[in-house]
């Protein structure tokens, strides 16, 4: 460990302290903007599609792949993280990252047409997938316990606020400028923290040797690739029972089954690519359980409510992307009042609140027709996005602060890759039932409105079934004394 460490609250700090302790702020500030450039990008391109299949002449199926490749680069790049963050030092690893960002931004704003583009959307997911378990890890390194609170309802703020703020910036965009800005503008912020983080980042971790697994890798990319990719498959318009979806699912699932026996093996020796002893901690395996059904509430959430706005309500882009503007803003102003209660009162009472709230979210909206009005799915979504705010810091605190420190990387590594599966599930979920339904109703007689309408609402009501076993799993999730003397997760 490096001697670049925050001094514990409420002991005498010397001067010496006080600047690490400021420096160490600048590194968590950098990584902290450079996580909300990253996943503000991640969702910025939903809106745009309509456009860019105008614009570079393509079908929409074509453009959907400007998402999914940014997945599937996503999905095999991140359970890595855990290895290269174990192997190779922060500064370089930010670097690395922040580089492949921004010349993947740049790639696809000066792409002349759809293939390079998508070359550029690739680039920029490589750089993405290393940027945010480089972030939890540096500060679970860096932050004493008792505070980690407040800084997860920062990282929380991030995760929530981008992906809100996303599709609004995007409408604005194109409602004055080519589709181009929308990598024009990210650009300089990219540059820009890459500059300011090669100077500010230091080194918060020792890396040891470990052995590279070429075969962990493969399995890695077909198991957690294919997984995404069929389910995204099953969640895209006429995916439900195509080939197409189920194939890669299956592959994705072998192969993952693969994987998991051959980290077992190897985690004997302390080589695995991604060490899965951290689910010996009761509350990092609850806590995942929970954060996956959060994550697939959100995700299918953020997909169902702009189809209903546009096809069954007739609202306009820009105003289906404000919809979800105020939900993502309240989600962030919670998430320091949070972190500050986690800090006191530690993770339990907050878990179940946020779940009941969250479950309470999504039956109401079990019961939208195509009467509701705009304010019914306005309040449907933020009361949603309370509950979200309720969840995201305690269950990133207290996750990863029940691990030993040296399986923090492994640790934020599979956060980040739930995230990425958790989001694809929900989508393949939500938009899945919801085409099957409408087209039964359909065939019964329904009017095309009130077809995609009930089709909505069966799909919240399969969301909000599975949101209830959020609740008694969030008694399982406490908060660790001392992460540093856990020993669940050990060998």
């Amino acid at each position: 460990m490096s001697d670049i460490t925050l001094s514990t609250p409420g002991t005498e700090t010397s001067d010496e302290e006080r600047a690490v302790g400021a420096r160490n702020r600048l590194v968590i500030g950098v990584l902290l903007v450079s996580t909300f450039v990253v996943i503000l990008n991640e969702t910025i391109m939903g809106v745009a599609l309509p456009r860019l299949t105008v614009d570079l002449g393509i079908t929409a199926g074509a453009a959907q792949w400007l998402t999914a490749a940014f997945m599937l680069t996503m999905a095999v790049v991140i359970p890595i993280t855990g290895f290269l963050l174990q192997r190779f030092h922060t500064k370089p690893l930010f670097i690395t990252a922040m580089t492949l960002f921004s010349t993947g931004t740049l790639i696809a704003a000066i792409a002349p047409g759809f293939e390079i583009l998508l070359v550029g959307r690739v680039v920029q997911a490589s750089g993405t997938a290393i940027v945010f378990p480089l972030l939890m890890t540096t500060v679970m390194n860096l932050v004493p316990s008792a505070s980690r609170g407040r800084m997860m309802g920062n990282i929380s703020i991030v995760i929530s606020v981008a992906p809100a703020v996303g599709p609004t910036i995007s409408g604005l965009i194109l409602s004055v400028f080519d589709w181009r800005w929308m990598f024009l503008l990210v650009l300089p912020i990219a540059l820009a923290a890459l500059v300011v983080g090669g100077f500010l980042i230091k080194n918060v971790t020792e890396p040891r040797p470990t052995r590279f697994d070429p075969l962990s890798v493969v399995l890695a990319a077909f198991g957690f690739g294919g997984l995404v990719y069929g389910l995204s498959n099953l969640g895209s318009p006429g995916g439900i029972g195509a080939v197409s979806g189920w194939l890669p699912l299956a592959v994705g699932v072998v192969a993952l089954v693969l994987f998991v026996l051959r980290q077992s093996h190897l985690q004997r020796t302390d080589e695995a690519l991604l060490d899965l002893r951290t689910f010996r901690s009761t509350t990092f395996t609850f806590s995942i359980v929970m954060f996956t059904i959060s994550m697939m509430a959100m995700f299918g959430t953020i997909v169902l409510l702009p189809f209903f706005m546009q096809d069954v309500l007739k609202i306009d882009s820009l105003n289906t992307g404000l919809l979800l503007l105020p939900g993502g803003l309240i989600t962030g102003l919670l998430a320091p009042f949070v972190g500050r209660v986690y800090d006191r009162v530690g993770p339990t009472g907050l878990l179940v609140a946020g779940a009941i709230i969250v479950s309470a979210a999504l039956w109401s909206l079990t019961m939208l027709d195509q009467h509701s009005s705009f304010w019914w799915l306005l309040a449907g979504h933020v009361t949603l996005s309370i509950g979200l705010a309720l969840l995201f810091t305690p269950l990133f605190s207290a996750s990863l602060g029940s691990l030993r420190p040296e399986l923090y990387s492994h640790g934020s590594a599979i956060v980040g890759t739930i995230q990425q599966l958790a989001g694809a599930a929900g989508t393949a979920l939500f938009v899945t039932v919801m085409s099957s339904h409408a087209a039964t109703l359909a065939a019964g007689g329904a009017s095309a409105v009130a077809a995609t309408a009930g089709g909505i609402r069966q799909a919240f009501v399969y969301g909000a079934i599975i949101s209830l076993l959020a609740i008694p799993a969030a008694f399982f999730v406490r908060k660790t004394p001392d992460a540093a003397q856990n020993v669940t997760a050990g060998h």
